[in-house]
Order: structure tokens, then C-alpha cells, then sequence
């Protein structure tokens, strides 16, 4: 491989192959659930899914940062000027629920910025993807066996943000993460819009509801980390939205020394 091209193109068959095998798990009758140290959940098919992930990822130049996999120190770390970002499974509490709103999140960040994201959501075989640089997104149906039909990069699968609608905001909510200050957060709003719509969504789906004009506004005041959002802010900035720390206004930032994110919007 040659070029960050080939590499994306591997980011997209690792998230699909994923996919795939997360559902092997997700059809069975009964899975195992455990927690890990921070009391969220871990399934077999979060492991199935980063141990194949990892196999297509070791083939690129670039290390990992996994939810799933040791994270390297800090004092490693920074010299990684390029890196992948990896959640092979995000949204394990709505797997265990069996809504489907999980998904496979890879992106690729150079100078701790999100270049490339790849979002793959197994149930629904929907692709969202994005080089940032091109400033264009696109989501490919992909059919029942999981294959592209048709090819990536079609116009007609291009996606973009809604207009800003002066008296009605679309905003989006958390399936399982609803907490005090995001309910003040939009309390606030019901007093500068005559409507205020909870798009209600789980995992990294938040991210593509405002990415492809379903929701306006996507604010996040509980923890994340940076294998949660990588992926779905590279969706994001490709389409000229904002993905921004609510306390300093900034974009958010990659292979930090904490990989856990401020509070943050995705806006326009």
C-alpha cells in the first residue's frame, strides 16, 4: 500500500468484516455479558470485532488506539504523529439491548486530528464514511451479505447537514446517557426556539443524525472516550460541522495524554 487512499479503503473492510462477525454474535439466542473496571459492558463480540479490526490495521504503518486493546503510555504516545483510533464495538449497551444501535467506529488521526472516519452499523448495513480533506461524506446501503453494490464514493450516496431553522431545533439525545445537564442544556434552547425535537439515538449514530440533516444539533455533557467520538467527528468536519469542547470552544483533539473527551457540541 501507497497511499492514505489504500489505507481508508482497509479501514472500511476491517469495519465491515467487524460487522459481520458482531452480529454472528448478536443473532444468538443468548450471549455472555461481563463489566469491565469502569462497570460497562463487555461481549464476546466486542473482542471477536477488535481482534479482526486489528489483524486488517497491522498491515498500515500506523499503531492503535482501541477500546479494546492496552493503550500505550503517554510518554509513547506522543510520538505518534499518525494513528488509528479504534472502538470495535460502540454502543455495547444497546447490543445487549438488541435495538441495533451499535456500531463499528475506525478513524485515522494525524497532529491529533481526525483525517479519515469510517461508522459501520451491522443491523441496518449502513456505511458512513469520510475523508475530511475531500469535505464530503457519503453512507452506502450496503446489501444482505454485506457487500458494496455499485461501488463507494457515489454522488447519490453523498450526505450533507440541514439548513438552520430559525424557530424549530432537532436535537440529539443519548438512548442511555440523559443526565442533569444535558436536560438543563435543553431547557435553555426551549427558550430561544418555539420547537425543540429530542432526536433520541445510540452509540455513534448521534454523530451521523446531524452529519445527514436528521438532527441540528448534537450536544454531549457526559463522558466519552476519544475511540467514541474519532470516527464521527471526521463524518462530521468532512461536512463542514463542528465538533467542539464545550468549555474552551475548540475542536477536540486526539492521542491526548488523557484520552478521555471534555463535554462537547457537534454544531454547524
Amino acid at each position: 500500500m501507497d497511499s492514505k487512499k489504500d489505507f481508508f479503503l482497509t479501514a472500511i473492510a476491517a469495519s465491515i468484516e467487524a460487522g459481520m462477525a458482531i452480529l454472528k454474535v448478536y443473532n444468538k439466542p443468548d450471549f455472555e455479558v461481563s463489566s469491565k473496571e469502569d462497570s460497562s459492558p463487555l461481549t464476546e463480540a466486542d473482542l471477536i470485532s477488535s481482534e479482526i479490526i486489528n489483524k486488517h490495521l497491522d498491515q498500515t504503518p500506523f499503531p492503535i488506539i482501541s477500546e479494546e486493546v492496552k493503550t500505550e503510555e503517554e510518554s509513547i504516545r506522543r510520538s505518534w504523529t499518525t494513528c488509528w483510533i479504534v472502538d470495535p464495538l460502540d454502543g455495547t449497551k444497546e447490543f445487549v439491548k438488541r435495538n441495533g444501535e451499535f456500531t463499528v467506529n475506525i478513524a485515522l488521526c494525524e497532529g491529533g486530528t481526525p483525517t479519515s472516519g469510517v461508522i459501520y452499523t451491522p443491523v441496518t448495513r449502513e456505511l458512513y464514511y469520510a475523508k475530511v480533506k475531500d469535505g464530503v461524506a457519503y453512507k452506502t446501503i450496503l446489501d444482505e451479505n454485506h457487500e458494496i453494490i455499485g461501488g463507494l464514493f457515489s454522488e447519490k450516496d453523498r450526505i450533507q447537514p440541514s439548513t438552520v431553522d430559525r424557530k424549530k431545533i432537532r436535537i440529539v439525545g443519548s438512548r442511555s446517557h440523559m443526565n442533569d445537564d444535558t436536560v438543563d442544556f435543553l431547557t435553555e434552547l426551549k427558550t430561544k426556539y418555539d420547537d425543540v425535537e429530542i432526536v433520541s439515538k445510540g452509540s455513534s449514530l448521534k454523530f451521523c443524525l446531524v452529519a445527514e440533516g436528521k438532527a441540528d444539533l448534537y450536544p454531549r455533557l457526559a463522558p466519552t472516550m476519544e475511540w467514541d467520538t474519532a470516527a464521527g467527528q471526521a463524518i462530521c468536519m468532512a461536512v463542514g460541522l463542528k465538533v467542539l469542547s464545550k468549555d474552551t470552544g475548540k475542536e477536540l483533539k486526539y492521542n491526548k495524554k488523557e484520552l478521555l473527551n471534555p463535554h462537547f457540541i457537534v454544531c454547524q
